[in-house]
């Protein structure tokens, strides 16, 4: 089974690329869904003995989270250490999962997959892409987004142009659905041949 790395910087299109697997049949592990679940279940006792007063209604409130790790690295890698091991684990499941059934291919789709060293971690990566000023429109369409949090944000992910360089394969979604999803297929298609 060839385990494909997809990632992307914020706004990129990267969850959608991501659907465009998940339909073509490909099983797709969620990394930001895998966080999401662990912050209603098993990482909320941990992460509010580490950061009293961010869980509330028995799970992490993520804005409350967030203002507490944004601005001191240090605080992010103490989260890091918290939730990571938890992430690897459900990932590996899904692996064990996808490569049971038969899946000649599955992809992980992590946002920090450079910034995390997980791109040692699988056979080929696939970077999404879209020029800088539709990203930026797309970012500051989110709730509670502003241009100060956004560069925060970009300043501690790898530059898009060094993710580009560093993939095998690149997905610009900056062209349109039809330009990406026909991208994904010969995705699909290039990784069906290596096989």
């Amino acid at each position: 089974m060839v385990i494909l790395g997809l990632t992307g910087s914020i706004g990129m299109g990267k969850s959608t690329t991501a659907a465009m697997f998940r339909d073509a049949g490909v099983p797709v592990f969620d990394a930001d869904a895998a966080v999401h679940a662990l912050y209603r279940g098993a990482a909320v006792a941990a992460i509010e003995a580490a950061f009293p007063g961010v869980a509330t209604g028995g799970a992490v409130d993520r804005e409350l989270l967030r203002q507490r790790v944004l601005d001191d690295p240090s605080v992010l890698r103490r989260l890091e250490a918290i939730v990571h091991p938890l992430v690897r684990a459900e990932r590996a499941a899904f692996l064990a999962r996808a490569e049971a059934a038969g899946a000649p291919l599955a992809v992980l789709d992590i946002p920090l997959l450079f910034e995390t060293g997980g791109d040692a971690e699988v056979d080929v990566v696939a970077v999404v892409t879209a020029p800088e000023a539709v990203q930026k429109a797309r970012v500051l369409l989110r709730p509670g987004m502003t241009e100060a949090r956004l560069s925060a944000i970009l300043a501690r992910q790898v530059p898009d142009a060094e993710k580009r360089a560093r993939a095998r394969f690149v997905i610009d979604t900056g062209a349109g659905m039809a330009a990406a999803r026909a991208r994904v297929a010969a995705v699909i298609a290039a990784l069906a041949k290596d096989g």
